[in-house]
């Protein structure tokens, strides 16, 4: 999913309740006033992140002047980081002091926690990890954002809004030369990301923006005036980082470590787990559900293969791979072609939303604002596959995006076929369940009507990883359970292999940052023992390296929403219904699982 975030900063949370004898519904309007004030500032230093937010103008309060913040870059200058991590600390410094945790009720008391653990994940950024200093996907991924959101959110007709993008464009030479400013070194992994995802920069100004300019037009000549510098200095900025920035010596890899992946997994996963125990429970988890998926498979083996024995002749491990292996093929076949998947995915989404009203699984908003289309190019190195954009949490009716990553015309045909058979017509069913319906963008929905605005905002810009992804997969065994394909068991064998992926993925995360798992290994996990085709686990692989401590977040959320479910249940008893228990829990916004157990059951 795609997930908004202050700057370099992923989203997380650390909840603690203050004392009970503070646990009223009454709300402060100090600490009210105090979250408005730090969200809009820490915006308003990132203006890329701002307008994804849905935040354009920002008066200062020094001067009072009202900044156009969509027409800006983000300064990420020395002196701009500087005044980054001054803005954080100061503002940590004043919610403990003039709004302590324990003065707030249950409500503010979570917003407070959001925050608090925001800013904690932020100095940790800015005095230990530092990815600024190191990773260039930081500032290609920031620079992508800002010239594409102005052309998908309708915050202003579409003459101010590309006015807005120009205007960026023009201030693209000075943001990289301040990026290599910051850039001291990196690993080969994060320059070649960064050069394939800055040529998507430049395709959108080349192609995506120029195409919505009128010839002719003032716009016309104000483009053709700072797109030419524009390009040159994205390009070489990709010839800087393959020339210069990967041949610098570093002692710096992708691999997080594991002090600092211990620190960071705190925060994001929001509860008391360690990575070994998460590690432990995964390695666990892996051989039952390969057993699971070998009890579903007999029976369709015998049917696809008849004239095949039943393979009892191997060891038990090998007789699971081959079995599985065989049957899943056979279920691969079914797959679209390059030139129709973005059609199959809508095509999936209408039968998925009627099985959801049918079953009474979740109420589904009235805004209708979802959107499927490509994944924008700058995105294509994280989101290899597909992503959720959602509407900005202070834009709520505007659009929503699913985002299905088309398979480049340059792709060899053997490389296509693989990634159409990882996924083919039943794993694309799971896809669109996860990323729109009952998934993200449903729980998206339900959050953008969270009120009041700031509190709607805070859990959006600070909302639990863990929750969001937990809530996806979660959301797609509710379905599996409700019977959805009338059970068919190819479905449900895609689906387990599926969440058997999602299991490696913390088997994954937590070797390679914390144990120097090699890449051989790490395909040998995905290949062997999740069935995954290569085309798909060299996407993981790559993912791995890129975003430390996000992929074990599907598997630890989605064994938090379970728990929270079952403790509901037993709660509400015979009047507990699915609609009421999820429409509650996705009311309260991305709130950390744990977090979410004390407000809906105290």
């Amino acid at each position: 999913m795609k997930r908004y975030f202050v700057f370099f900063l992923f989203a997380c949370s650390s909840f603690l309740l203050p004392p009970t004898n503070a646990q009223t519904n009454t709300s402060s309007p100090r600490f009210a006033q105090l979250s408005e004030q730090f969200i809009h500032e820490t915006l308003a230093l990132s203006p890329s992140n701002a307008s994804q937010a849905g935040y354009h103008k920002h008066t200062d309060p020094k001067t009072g002047k009202v900044i156009e913040l969509d027409a800006l870059l983000d300064d990420v200058s020395p002196a701009g980081m500087a005044e980054q991590r001054r803005v954080y600390a100061a503002w940590r410094e004043r919610f403990h002091k003039e709004t302590p945790l324990s003065s707030l009720g249950p409500e503010d008391a979570a917003d407070w926690q959001l925050i608090d653990d925001q800013i904690g994940l932020s100095l940790l950024e800015f005095d230990k990890i530092q990815n600024y200093k190191h990773n260039p996907t930081v500032y290609v991924e920031l620079l992508g954002g800002a010239l594409f959101q102005p052309l998908t959110d309708e915050y202003a007709p579409k003459d101010v809004r590309l006015g807005h993008v120009i205007s960026r464009i023009g201030a693209v030479p000075q943001f990289l030369e301040q990026a290599k400013q910051e850039l001291e070194d990196a690993d080969p992994i994060f320059v070649k990301v960064a050069a394939e995802e800055n040529d998507g920069n430049v395709d959108l100004i080349q192609e995506t923006v120029a195409g919505e300019i009128a010839a002719g037009s003032k716009q016309k000549a104000d483009f053709d005036r700072v797109a030419p510098a524009a390009i040159e200095a994205l390009k070489n900025f990709s010839k800087w980082m393959q020339d210069y920035l990967a041949k610098r010596q570093t002692t710096r890899t992708w691999r997080l470590g594991k002090e600092w992946y211990a620190e960071k997994f705190r925060l994001v996963m929001e509860t008391d787990v360690t990575p070994g125990q998460v590690l432990a429970d995964a390695e666990e988890q892996l051989k039952a559900k390969r057993a699971e998926m070998l009890q579903v498979a007999l029976p369709l083996h015998k049917q696809m293969y008849p004239s095949h024995s039943d393979h009892s002749d191997l060891s038990a491990h090998d007789r699971e791979n081959t079995i599985i292996r065989e049957v899943l093929e056979k279920i691969a076949d079914d797959h679209t072609t390059r030139d129709k998947l973005m059609d199959t995915v809508k095509t999936d989404l209408a039968g998925i939303q009627q099985f959801i009203v049918q079953k009474k699984i979740v109420t589904l908003k009235g805004r209708d604002n979802l959107k499927v289309i490509p994944t924008p190019p700058f995105e294509r190195g994280i989101y290899s596959v597909a992503g959720f954009h959602g509407a900005p949490p202070l834009d709520p009716n505007a659009d929503a995006e699913f985002w299905v990553t088309p398979i480049d015309p340059k792709t060899p045909d053997a490389k296509a076929e693989s990634k159409l058979r990882e996924y083919n017509n039943w794993v694309l069913q799971w896809l669109s369940i996860h990323e729109a319906l009952p998934g993200h963008y449903v729980q998206a929905e339900h959050a953008n009507d969270i009120q009041p605005p700031t509190r709607r905002l805070t859990r959006a810009l600070f909302g639990n990883g863990a929750y969001v992804e937990g809530w996806a997969e979660y959301g797609a065994q509710v379905m599996l359970a409700e019977g959805y394909a009338n059970g068919d068991p190819r479905y449900r064998l895609s689906y387990l292999k599926v969440w058997l992926r999602a299991i490696c993925n913390s088997i994954l995360d937590v070797r390679m940052h914390t144990m120097n798992m090699t890449d051989a290994e790490a395909m040998d996990l995905m290949m062997k023992d999740a069935f995954q085709t290569q085309a798909e686990a060299e996407g993981k692989l790559q993912r791995a390296k890129l975003a430390s401590t996000q992929l074990p977040t599907y598997f630890v959320g989605t064994r938090e929403w379970w728990k929270l479910r079952k403790q509901y249940e037993a709660a509400k008893g015979k009047n507990f219904t699915l609609m009421e228990f999820h429409d509650r829990a996705l009311d309260e916004g991305e709130l950390p699982v744990p977090m979410l157990e004390k407000l809906l059951l105290p």
